[in-house]
C-alpha cells in the first residue's frame, strides 16, 4: 500500500459561537480548509479529492450536502470528488480514514479533509435530542428520555463502578487532567465539567502519499506517517454490548497495533475519545493502555498527564507514561461532534512534528489517536509516526 502523511493541517477556535457571528457550517468548513491548505504551503490545485466529516448538520443547521463547500475554500479546488463520512461522533475519524485509503489504494496523491460541526443553534434540549439519533433513538429515548447520552455514559460508568469498584472521585481524575492540559493552549477550556460542551468548530488535514512527497522534494523523516488503523462497528444500543469490556471496540485496536507492528508500550503519547470522563477511562482499557478494570488506576497514577500538569493534586506510583488528551480532549477544549477525530488526528500532527508548544510530549514517535461514536457504537483507532 501506497505510505500516508499528513503534509499540513488547521482548526478552528472551538470556543465560538457561529449563529452570534452570522456565520454558519459553511463558513467552518472553507476556514478550517484554507487553514490546512496554508499550513501545508499546498497549492488548492495540487488536491485530487475530499472529505467532509459531519454527523447531523442536517438537523443542526439544515445544511447538507457539505461536499459543495469544498470548491468554496478556494475556486482550483472546483470540480472535485468529494464524499461526506457520517457514524455520530466518529465521522471525523472516518473522514481522515476515507481519505488515507484513496491514497493507500493509489486512487489520489493529495487530499483534503474536513471535519466540521454547528451545534449552538438551538436550546440544550432540542440539541439533546438530535445528539439521540447517534443512539438507538426509538429503542432508547423511551427508556432513557431527554438527554440520553450523558445518561448512556451514566449507565456506563454505573457498571463500571459496580464490576471494577471504582468510583466518582477517579472518574474526576480525567477531567482534573483534561482541563490542566486545556490550559496549556492558547484558547481557555469551557466550564468544568465531567461533560464534553456543546460546540462549533472545524479541524482540517491535507493528506498526501509518499510519491506525492517525493515529487515535491520533501523530507518524508519530518511528517507523520499512518502506520496502522483498525475500524469496527457494534450493535447501535447499549444493552447489546458487552459494556464496560467493549470487546468490538478493542477489535479496532488490535488492528491498529497489529498492522502497526506495535504494542501499547511503544506508544508515546494518545488522543482518545472523551465525551464524558468514564468514557475515557475505559477508552484506555480498550486500548491496552490499562488491564481490563485498571483504567481508574492508571487515570489517578498521574501516567497520563502530561508532567508539567500533575502537581499535588495526582497521587500514585507511575510507571510507564503515556500523556492521553494533551490538548485538553472534548471535555477541555470542546466537542464539535464531526470535527473531533479530525482534531485528534492534528493533535498527532503538532505533536509529531514538534509544533505542541506548552503542551509538547518530549521526543514522542508514536502517537495513537481513538475515535468512537455513539455508545461505543463506531470505533476507530489510528497510529501516526516518524519514520
Amino acid at each position: 500500500m501506497e505510505p500516508v502523511y499528513i503534509l499540513g493541517g488547521g482548526r478552528t477556535d472551538f470556543k465560538r459561537n457561529l449563529k452570534k457571528e452570522g456565520k454558519t457550517i459553511r463558513h467552518l468548513i472553507t476556514e478550517a480548509g484554507k487553514k490546512a491548505l496554508d499550513n501545508a504551503k499546498t497549492d488548492p490545485a495540487e488536491i485530487q479529492a475530499a472529505a467532509v466529516g459531519n454527523f447531523n448538520a442536517g438537523q443542526f443547521t439544515k445544511q447538507l450536502h457539505l461536499g459543495a463547500f469544498i470548491p468554496e475554500i478556494d475556486p482550483k479546488l472546483h470540480g472535485l470528488p468529494t464524499m461526506h463520512t457520517e457514524a455520530a461522533c466518529a465521522s471525523g475519524a472516518l473522514s481522515v480514514l476515507l481519505g488515507a485509503q484513496w491514497i493507500m489504494g493509489g486512487f489520489h496523491d493529495a487530499v483534503l479533509v474536513v471535519g466540521a460541526e454547528q451545534q449552538k443553534t438551538m436550546s440544550s434540549l432540542d440539541g439533546s435530542d438530535v445528539l439521540g439519533a447517534a443512539a438507538d433513538y426509538h429503542i432508547e429515548k423511551p427508556e432513557y428520555g431527554d438527554f440520553m447520552f450523558p445518561k448512556l455514559f451514566g449507565r456506563i460508568a454505573q457498571i463500571y463502578i459496580e464490576k471494577y469498584g471504582a468510583s466518582e472521585k477517579d472518574l474526576a481524575w480525567v477531567a482534573y487532567k483534561n482541563y490542566a492540559h486545556a490550559r496549556l493552549n492558547p484558547p481557555p477550556p469551557l466550564k468544568v465539567s465531567d461533560c464534553s460542551q456543546i460546540t462549533d468548530g472545524a479541524a482540517s488535514l491535507v493528506l498526501v502519499s509518499g510519491k506525492y512527497l517525493d515529487r515535491i522534494g520533501r523530507d518524508k523523516s519530518t511528517l507523520p506517517r499512518l502506520l496502522g488503523f483498525g475500524h469496527t462497528t457494534d450493535y447501535l444500543a447499549l444493552e447489546k454490548k458487552d459494556a464496560p469490556i467493549f470487546s468490538t471496540a478493542r477489535k479496532a485496536a488490535e488492528k491498529a497495533f497489529t498492522m502497526a507492528k506495535l504494542k501499547a508500550r511503544d506508544i508515546q503519547g494518545a488522543e482518545v475519545h472523551d465525551c464524558f470522563s468514564i468514557t475515557e477511562i475505559v477508552a484506555y482499557e480498550i486500548l491496552g493502555l490499562a488491564e481490563k478494570g485498571k483504567g481508574a488506576e492508571l487515570a489517578r497514577s498521574g501516567a497520563t498527564a502530561l508532567p508539567q500538569v500533575r502537581g499535588e493534586h495526582i497521587s500514585g506510583k507511575i510507571g510507564w507514561e503515556i500523556p492521553v488528551n494533551t490538548g485538553g480532549g472534548l471535555i477541555g477544549d470542546g466537542h464539535p461532534v464531526g470535527a473531533t477525530g479530525v482534531r485528534q488526528v492534528f493533535e498527532a500532527y503538532q505533536q509529531l512534528t514538534g509544533q505542541a508548544n506548552a503542551r509538547q510530549i518530549e521526543g514522542v514517535k508514536r502517537f495513537l489517536t481513538f475515535n468512537m461514536g455513539g455508545s461505543l457504537t463506531t470505533s476507530v483507532a489510528m497510529i501516526w509516526g516518524r519514520d
